[in-house]
């Protein structure tokens, strides 16, 4: 498969002294754009975080692989060493691709490189990924929009910079405002997260999604409420990554488990969200 040819086209050329700021997806690697492919296949060297997935390395053989991965609560190496180690690589003449799990400028300290590298004068390409909050639950059956459902979602981060539940956010009026909620790196402050959006108003029967690592083989969903949702996890021993999925889009799961379905195992409800007719078509 390393040998398979990309399609005929223009295709951009990584250069020496360029970074390019690349998503890999939230973990299947059939996920990788033809971009991503491209770039795998030209670098000198890969910096690669914690969610990709060994297997998309191998399209890049001939690089240096170097692991920059961060997760919470685990000895990491510091932002700031990192974009500036893309700096170095790049001023010493090597085509660099810096693989992040996901979209790079979706809660991935993306922007964060990107700008380091402006600053010091470093040329870059962006190519953009699957976003976990989109991709890893479209694996699990949950679409993060229907027409019956919602017409807004609204993607949220579990932490910020300090480690902790961000201040700057609007609880309530996440709560009010936005049907479907999409909540990145929330395992760690998930209590508080729960009760602020019970005490914003949403209802403790709210259905919850807690889909971990999403996309692979070791793919796990748990289907809750909000008033439950801390410690049902704690019962199913759940482990980040994850990507957890409030609103009333999580009862799609009941139709769209498209993975229980491939496994012969059929719908459990035919209308989830009760409306007593048959689905419109496209």
């Amino acid at each position: 498969m390393t040998d398979l040819p990309l399609p005929a086209l223009d295709w951009p050329v990584l250069e020496p002294g360029w970074v390019w700021l690349c998503g890999a997806g939230p973990g299947d690697p059939g996920l990788l754009t033809l971009h991503a492919l491209n770039a795998l296949r030209q670098a000198d060297v890969v910096i690669y975080d914690a969610l990709v997935q060994e297997a998309i390395l191998d399209w890049a053989p001939d690089a240096e692989h170097i692991y920059a991965g961060k997760r919470g609560g685990k000895p990491s190496a510091k932002q700031r060493d990192i974009s500036l180690h893309l700096v170095e690589l790049a001023q010493a003449g090597k085509k660099v691709l810096r693989l992040k799990g996901g979209d790079p400028f979706v809660f991935g300290r993306g922007g964060e490189e990107a700008q380091t590298l402006v600053q010091h004068g470093v040329p870059i390409r962006i190519i953009p990924g699957i976003s976990a909050g989109i991709g890893g639950l479209a694996y699990a059956g949950i679409p993060v929009t229907h027409r019956d459902v919602n017409q807004a979602v609204t993607f949220v981060t579990g932490h910020d910079q300090s480690g902790n539940t961000p201040s700057s956010l609007d609880w309530e009026g996440i709560a009010r405002g936005s049907q479907v909620i999409v909540i990145y790196m929330g395992m760690k402050h998930i209590a508080q997260i729960s009760k602020q959006l019970i005490d914003a108003g949403r209802a403790p029967t709210e259905p919850v999604a807690v889909v971990t690592s999403a996309t692979t083989q070791d793919q796990k969903v748990l289907e809750t409420t909000l008033v439950d949702l801390e410690a049902d996890i704690a019962d199913a021993g759940l482990e980040p990554p994850a990507i957890i999925c409030v609103g009333k889009a999580v009862r799609m799961r009941d139709v769209l488990n498209w993975q229980a379905q491939a496994a012969g195992i059929a719908p459990v409800n035919l209308d989830p969200l009760g409306r007593g007719r048959p689905a419109e078509s496209a």
